[in-house]
């Protein structure tokens, strides 16, 4: 229930976030909502690569043990304190962006959208790990973790890539 109320109170900071530089932001601030969203998109990608290998930590301690007690204070705040506010705002400035930019149009613009989505889903589970990890009820070994360490990482590539030269 709790991870509910988040959620619900994620999705309307990024609506009124939206809105916000829809409604508020003159076409003139592009350069500004761009350094806002490369900020974010550092910021979140940073927790993104960084949660994944708390968790082969975590994965390789003792439930009870006081460093893994640590380190679900640590994936908590990176996921709460910086992840999910990161992506927020990378939603939001990026789809300010794409609309008064590019006006939603060019194929890259389509793939890098369905990109994010999909690292999008890669932080909810992450996120959803986090809440397994934190009720001890974790299954997967490190070496999954480790693996899933390279997902967010061949997400931005293929991201950046498409940004830059834009190939179709």
């Amino acid at each position: 229930m709790k991870s509910n109320r988040a959620l619900l109170y994620a999705l309307i900071v990024g609506a009124v976030l939206v809105v916000a530089l829809f409604a508020l932001v003159p076409p003139e601030a592009m350069l500004w909502v761009k350094a806002l969203h490369i900020l974010a998109v550092i910021a979140w990608m940073a927790g993104m690569l960084y949660l994944p290998r708390l968790f082969v930590y975590h994965a390789q301690s003792e439930p009870a043990s006081q460093q893994a007690q640590t380190f679900k204070i640590m994936e908590r705040r990176l996921l709460k304190g910086i992840m999910n506010p990161a992506m927020v705002v990378t939603w939001a400035a990026g789809l300010w962006l794409a609309w008064s930019t590019f006006a939603f149009q060019g194929g890259w613009l389509h793939a890098k959208i369905a990109l994010v989505l999909v690292l999008s889903g890669v932080h909810g589970y992450l996120s959803a790990s986090q809440r397994r990890f934190e009720r001890n009820e974790n299954r997967m070994s490190a070496k999954f973790w480790r693996t899933m360490n390279e997902v967010p990482t061949l997400l931005m590539v293929a991201i950046v890539i498409l940004v830059v030269v834009k190939p179709f």
